[in-house]
């Protein structure tokens, strides 16, 4: 298993729309082949600072599966114009 994370930051005064955005995306990315779970957190200290946290079979589910999917272009509709700037997705998997 991988787990992607991404430090999202969203455009000021765009928090409800962009949790509002979220809630439709998150239909498209659990429809995925090798999604296996999600969670986003909200910053208790930042309000423009969420968390993104997906869990995926495999790295080439994410990098290859889904990014190159029509289902991607419809996320980034719905998503990439909150962001400021440009989220750095990282992937990691457990050593323990």
């Amino acid at each position: 298993m991988i787990l992607e994370q991404a430090v999202l930051y969203i455009k000021a005064g765009e928090s409800e729309a962009f949790e509002q955005a979220f809630a439709k995306a998150q239909e498209i990315i659990c429809a995925a082949k090798g999604y296996i779970k999600h969670d986003m957190l909200k910053c208790q200290e930042e309000d423009n600072k969420y968390l993104l946290l997906v869990t995926w079979e495999t790295i080439e589910d994410h990098e290859i599966g889904f990014r190159t999917s029509e289902a991607y272009q419809q996320w980034k509709k719905l998503l990439h114009h909150f962001y400021n700037p440009f989220p750095i997705v990282e992937h990691y998997i457990s050593v323990l």
